[in-house]
């Protein structure tokens, strides 16, 4: 747990509770020499029950002081929230291979749903954005926070011939705040001199480029521009013997590498549940980061539970239930 403090000289003041611990000690002590007599059985039920809870209200109150001492020092985690300071571009395949059927009931359908499902797993104020590619490119939505309307513009993709994988990922860059398109001869303009926000993509695809520039240039121009490429190839490695399928082979070596190249990663999916479960945990890492945030409200109301507590067994012990 990486746990910090803003003033953590505070905590010094931890040093004192053994103290006081000590003297409440010797105070139990000095009273247990003179004991009462009870003469009723009445009285004696209430003493055991008295005597049972005679040291929790102390150290429920010594608790509670220990994390208001936490507390006052400004204790601050690292917790996730809501990565809205990042853009997510979905970039998605529609070449004609995505009509086969060796996952159910097609790729491109498999592929709309968990599309769509990743949609509805980020949180709210996380920017995404859509593109699709087969022998051209288009850019359907930037990013932005209306996720709904992304999936209504998913319902309506349809296939097209070739594929071009290169060019699909720098339409999904180039939409990314702060990035830019690369000049005619491969190079980058001057990018901005300010901090680029966290910018990534997720591209599917189930088959092998064969149009436009060259996936792994692609790749290293959206390092260049600090992007995170996270690639899932789509398709079974053994066909189904009652599937129908159109299209080369998926070039898993060429979406391996251009992930690797820009610090992302990988994802293979075979199946329609398998290629829920890859943009599932995609949602979960992408859309959430970890942030140091500051809990001393949160420290200091446990704190104020506890020395409620306190009180309200220290008011048992004189009025107890039942008597």
């Amino acid at each position: 747990m990486d746990l910090t403090f803003v003033w953590p000289a505070f905590l010094w003041a931890l040093l004192s509770l053994p103290l006081l611990a000590a003297v409440y000690a010797r105070l139990t002590r000095r009273a247990s020499r003179y004991p009462g007599i009870f003469s009723t059985t009445t009285a004696l039920v209430a003493a055991h029950r008295a005597s049972r809870l005679r040291h929790l209200p102390p150290m429920l109150l010594a608790i509670s002081l220990a994390l208001l001492v936490v507390s006052a020092a400004r204790p601050v985690l690292p917790l996730p929230v809501p990565a809205n300071r990042s853009a997510i571009m979905l970039a998605l395949d529609v070449s004609g291979s995505m009509r086969s059927t060796d996952i159910s009931p097609s790729r491109l359908e498999a592929a709309k749903s968990s599309a769509k499902a990743f949609l509805r797993s980020l949180p709210a104020s996380v920017r995404a954005g859509l593109v699709v590619f087969a022998g051209y490119t288009a850019l359907l939505a930037p990013p932005g926070t209306e996720h709904a309307r992304i999936e209504a513009l998913i319902d309506g993709v349809s296939t097209a011939r070739r594929t071009a994988i290169g060019d699909g990922l720098i339409e999904a860059v180039a939409a990314l705040p702060g990035r830019v398109r690369p000049n005619a001869d491969g190079t980058l303009p001057a990018l901005p001199a300010t901090p680029l926000p966290p910018g990534m993509v997720v591209l599917l695809s189930d088959g092998r480029s064969n149009a436009g520039i060259d996936p792994l240039l692609a790749a290293d121009l959206a390092a260049q521009q600090q992007v995170t490429v996270y690639t899932v190839g789509v398709g079974a490695r053994v066909t189904p013997d009652n599937a129908w399928t159109i299209g080369g082979t998926l070039d898993e070596e060429t979406l391996q590498a251009m992930a690797s190249r820009t610090g992302g990663t990988y994802y293979h999916a075979s199946s329609a549940r398998g290629l829920h479960d890859v943009y599932r945990k995609l949602a979960r890492s992408l859309g959430w980061e970890r942030r140091p945030t500051e809990v001393s409200a949160a420290v200091a109301g446990l704190a104020a539970l506890l020395l409620a507590a306190a009180l309200a067994v220290s008011w048992l012990r004189v009025h107890p239930l039942g008597t």
